[in-house]
């Protein structure tokens, strides 16, 4: 029965993926039927109870080790409710970041200082992009700096399409540098133990590093585009003032110091032994105290099918797991390396960017994660691993504009505006950008680890 419940979930699997690519329906949808039919077919078919129960691991919530794990792993399989607590928290903080207008004030307060000099600004905002999503979901980041970048294209009269390609690349290169970045970061960090400082100490110099081949490469690519107009002083104060985008000042300063303590907790957990799923919580629960009467308005816009995406994606790819499925594909990749790790290594980097560059990123690392932890021999091996696969998967993410949810929110809000950005056109300069990226992140990691 298990032969036959492997092929059953591979074949839900794959479903669910053509589905999510396709993008005809939001991606909560195939992931929530997949779970379904994942949990179907382990109590019926493979009549395993306790591997449904081992996959919807509802108990470890109720673990202290769970909300306080000191400087032990707690070990997660079936849906990895870290992540899902997580990312929960750092969305509601976010939404009341965004309700008091932080993220415009910070993108005009830099047009500004930048004297609306397109040029700088594209600099700028790649820089911010990258640096941002370090800290919070490239997806928000994207949100609120396409927009703003829109705004001064209409006031500057420049075409916004580069410089929102380029800061996308950007989100997804600065996100690959910490474990709160990108969401595959969540998932192997939380899934392996990882702090934020593991993270930052070893895909962080590789990200920055590219990153400044990053900003060289689109800049040298639109270089013609970036021409500002003349600016006098009676057209700068037609332009909006940093300060108008504060919407409450009393909310403003409670969630940029609400956003600094959560940094100070993620950057610290490991030596203060709290787990981010506690972080998250106490992000959250700050946000909603201060927020008052206008609380409603921001749950009104929390993105719970985001949540239910991946928790639809974790039962998945759970059932991978439980029926060993994933053990078989951890042997096909270790016989075509020989069990060689610099093979093995290269094959998770270009195969993660090149399948995460056609699908989703998330689900695409969410099934590797286990791949990778049946193909280690030892915790080294594990670690060295788990930050090829996070760069591979970031930086993949970036060569389509459905490589990354970020890429789909960017692309989208140009859209909206006015501003399509056809396949030909983002992949024109982000898929050569993305190879060339993977190359010094292989040398890079070759180096680092050998």
């Amino acid at each position: 029965m298990e032969t036959l419940s492997q092929i059953l979930v591979v074949v839900i699997f794959v479903a669910m993926f053509v589905v999510i690519t396709i993008g005809k329906v939001h991606r909560y949808i195939p992931a929530m039927i997949g779970a379904a039919l994942v949990l179907i077919v382990l109590l019926v078919v493979l009549r395993s109870p306790d591997a449904a129960i081992a996959v919807l691991n509802f108990r470890e919530m109720g673990t202290i080790i769970f909300w306080y794990p000191g400087h032990e792993h707690l070990a997660s399989h079936g849906i990895n409710w870290q992540t899902i607590i997580f990312i929960a928290g750092m969305m509601t903080m976010v939404e009341g970041m965004a309700h008091a207008g932080f993220f415009r004030w910070l993108c005009l307060l830099v047009a500004k200082l930048l004297n609306y000099k397109v040029a700088p600004i594209f600099i700028a905002f790649m820089v911010l992009s990258a640096f941002l999503s370090m800290f919070i979901d490239s997806i928000t980041v994207l949100l609120f700096l396409a927009s703003v970048t829109i705004e001064l294209a209409r006031m500057l009269k420049f075409n916004p399409v580069p410089m929102i390609i380029a800061e996308i690349f950007a989100a997804n290169t600065g996100g690959s540098a910490t474990m709160a970045g990108d969401p595959p970061n969540i998932i192997i960090g939380t899934a392996h133990g990882y702090s934020f400082m593991d993270f930052l100490v070893n895909t962080g110099p590789i990200a920055w590093i590219s990153m400044v081949v990053v900003v060289g490469f689109f800049y040298f690519a639109y270089r013609k585009s970036l021409v500002s107009q003349h600016i006098n002083a009676t057209d700068r104060k037609k332009y909006p003032l940093p300060g108008e985008a504060i919407t409450n000042r009393r909310l403003f300063l409670m969630s940029s110091a609400i956003f600094l303590l959560t940094v100070i907790l993620l950057i610290t957990h490991a030596m203060t032994g709290i787990s981010v799923a506690t972080i998250g919580v106490i992000a959250a629960a700050l946000t909603l105290l201060t927020l008052g009467r206008e609380m409603p308005q921001v749950i009104k816009r929390f993105d719970w099918r985001t949540i239910l995406f991946f928790i639809g994606l974790f039962v998945v790819v759970g059932g991978l797991e439980v029926t060993h499925a994933l053990k078989v594909l951890a042997g096909y990749i270790e016989s075509i390396s020989g069990g060689n790790t610099i093979v093995m290594m290269t094959i998770i980097l270009w195969v993660s960017a090149f399948a995460s560059a056609i699908v989703d990123n998330i689900p695409f690392a969410a099934t590797m994660v286990p791949v990778i932890s049946n193909l280690a021999s030892g915790p080294e091996m594990l670690r060295s691993f788990s930050w090829t696969l996070a760069l591979g998967t970031d930086i993949g993410g970036n060569a389509t504009p459905i490589g990354a949810s970020a890429n789909v929110v960017g692309t989208a809000i140009a859209e909206r505006e006015g501003y399509p950005i056809s396949w030909g056109k983002f992949m024109k300069t982000a898929a050569p950008a993305m190879i060339l990226v993977l190359a010094i992140c292989w040398v890079l990691l070759y180096f680092w680890h050998f």
